[in-house]
């Protein structure tokens, strides 16, 4: 239909989320679903963070804020970064959004040209290189391996870039892998980075705080501080605060940058709401000892179905150390027939069909660039997810 905008014919429908919608259409029918498929922890907001919004409320905080955040989120978040990441910025370096995918799509919007590449390590989430078309730029898929734990290599990275490299977008912990880098791992991309000075650096450090087996967090701005000026940060409070529905992301770099991110927010949705600013504040200054509470619940979990997919036949799974997704290749079972006959081409045939016969939503590993594999998200019950590996487990099993 001609009435549409040729720009919207270059960008799928979010996957993650037509997933998590057919599941929550097929419970609403009757059927025994679990979905294993939405990027989002199953613990309620701490409850001082929910005080500081009803807080908010009743002290009538409820009218237009700046922009790109109010003074106060943004001394706080100068103060994480500064504290978590030994990172230091002004907060006119700060940029507030709805969303850490506002953010994002605000620096790419801000940024790019026709033409214009940004090298996207692979399997990745299912967002970035739609919004880097919507820009009218060109993702270069940077491919990982599962036997390197889905971890970039540089000799990879330094292939990706061209003269017409703009950005590289790197996000870790992984969505959807989990996978996670040590600060030598990260060292040795920044190394390839110092080569290129044409290329700009934005990374999605969403996943933060969801590190385990002792590994410690590090940004490329951190590890290597000559490239600070050409860092564009980004992070939020969904995943390790439990915030998911609040919207909140922000970011911090080159007051340039910043300053046209805040321009394309003024003409697109102004400000974050007013009352999740607030309960963003007490979000990064107040307790967080609620994460190793959390993250140990995720690493039992994490390990059950580790343990349990990599006993179902024809399913390798790798174990990652952030975030809350595994991704297990579905290799052995490409070609296989399911009990109800259906061929399995793809992997998206292998959850189609999981879906179907045994109720269990997962996604599948082409919407992230990866294949043959699907994703699963174990930010849900260690029972749930007991139930949906027996499932998996069977499904596999039955497959001739």
């Amino acid at each position: 239909m001609g009435f549409i905008a040729d720009s919207l014919n270059r960008i799928q429908p979010s996957a993650t989320i037509a997933v998590s919608t057919k599941a929550r259409e097929l419970k609403a029918q009757g059927r025994d679903i679990i979905s294993l498929s939405a990027g989002e922890p199953d613990f309620d907001t701490p409850q001082n963070i929910k005080d500081a919004a009803k807080a908010a409320l009743d002290s009538g905080k409820t009218k237009y804020t700046d922009v790109d955040g109010i003074p106060e989120l943004k001394a706080a978040i100068c103060a994480k970064f500064h504290r978590d990441n030994g990172l230091s910025y002004k907060p006119s370096q700060v940029s507030v959004g709805t969303g850490g995918k506002q953010v994002l799509y605000n620096a790419l919007l801000a940024t790019l040209n026709p033409g214009d590449e940004v090298v996207i390590p692979t399997p990745c989430w299912v967002s970035y290189a739609d919004i880097v078309q919507l820009g009218g730029g060109k993702p270069v898929f940077a491919e990982t391996k599962i036997d390197d734990g889905f971890k970039l290599r540089p000799e990879v990275l330094e292939q990706a870039i061209t003269p017409k490299t703009k950005w590289f977008l790197f996000n870790a912990p992984s969505n959807p892998t989990g996978a996670a880098y040590s600060r030598e791992d990260i060292k040795a991309l920044t190394d390839v980075l110092m080569k290129h000075p044409h290329v700009w650096i934005l990374t999605d450090d969403m996943y933060e705080h969801l590190l385990y087996d002792g590994l410690e967090f590090y940004t490329p701005a951190q590890v290597e501080p000559a490239l600070y000026d050409r860092t564009l940060t980004m992070n939020g409070l969904s995943k390790a605060y439990c915030m998911t529905g609040w919207r909140l992301g922000y970011a911090a770099g080159p007051e340039v940058l910043i300053k046209a991110m805040c321009k394309l927010q003024s003409q697109s949705t102004s400000n974050p709401s007013s009352i999740t600013q607030w309960a963003a504040v007490e979000a990064l200054n107040g307790p967080q000892d609620f994460i190793a509470k959390n993250n140990a619940k995720f690493v039992e979990r994490r390990d059950l179905v580790v343990s349990m997919l990599n006993q179902a036949k024809g399913l390798k799974c790798p174990k990652p150390q952030g975030a809350f997704y595994v991704y297990p290749s579905c290799a052995g079972a490409i070609g296989k027939t399911t009990p109800k006959g259906v061929v399995i081409k793809t992997d998206e045939d292998f959850v189609t069909a999981l879906l179907d016969e045994e109720g269990v939503a997962c996604v599948h590993g082409a919407a992230f660039v990866g294949s043959p594999a699907f994703r699963i998200s174990y930010a849900t019950s260690l029972e749930a997810l007991k139930e949906a590996c027996t499932r998996i487990q069977r499904f596999c099993g039955n497959l001739k």
